[in-house]
């Protein structure tokens, strides 16, 4: 017989977020690895750097997500496996991915992606 025991993992939190990796159930995600990419992302500071490029023209006031969480949202559901932008729209309630990009709200919608990506332009590329 074996002798298991459980052992769980722990991530850094979010705000009153305790994230932790075990197998007991609870509030799940398939796509937990995107924890891991979030935060090589943040060492690294490559989505940060990228979103001082591009800037973000749009009104802060009138918008629920900022330049930077919608590119993390994009690039970790691309690194994910999820191009299409209608994935997002479960994608955006996922756990996971919400902590990953620093945001403890739903994630934009697919609609709201569109609208970003295309009003990148040539300069912006």
């Amino acid at each position: 017989m074996s002798n298991c025991t459980v052992q769980k993992a722990l991530f850094p939190g979010l705000r009153r977020r305790r994230i932790e990796a075990n197998f007991s159930g609870g509030a799940i995600s398939s796509d937990w690895g995107v924890l891991l990419l979030g935060q090589v992302d943040r060492c690294v500071g490559l989505s940060e750097a990228v979103a001082a490029v591009l800037g973000d023209a749009r009104r802060s006031s009138s918008c629920l997500h900022d330049g930077l969480n919608l590119l993390r949202q994009r690039v970790y559901g691309l690194a994910l496996g999820y191009d299409d932008l209608n994935d997002h729209q479960e994608l955006r309630e996922d756990l996971a991915i919400q902590t990953a990009v620093d945001c403890t709200q739903d994630l934009a919608s697919s609609s709201t992606l569109c609208r970003w990506e295309n009003r990148a332009d040539r300069e912006a590329a």
